[in-house]
């Protein structure tokens, strides 16, 4: 797992419940799973999107 041991993950770990706070990690995860199955979602849908400018209209300027 990415050369981590079981130490270091748990160091990891220890910091991440210091710096958020035992509250806002439920919040945290589930952002991230949202996050995550928003991307696969988009990666599934590929291409579904239309980016091509559209053509401007052009308007006539009144005297």
């Amino acid at each position: 797992m990415l050369g981590l041991s079981p130490l270091e993950i748990g160091v990891v770990l220890i910091v991440i419940v210091l710096l958020f706070g035992t509250k806002r990690l439920p919040e945290l995860g589930s952002g991230l799973g949202q996050a995550i199955s928003n991307f696969k979602k988009s990666y599934r849908e590929g291409s579904a999107i239309d980016v091509t400018p559209k053509e401007e209209v052009k308007e006539e300027k009144k005297p």
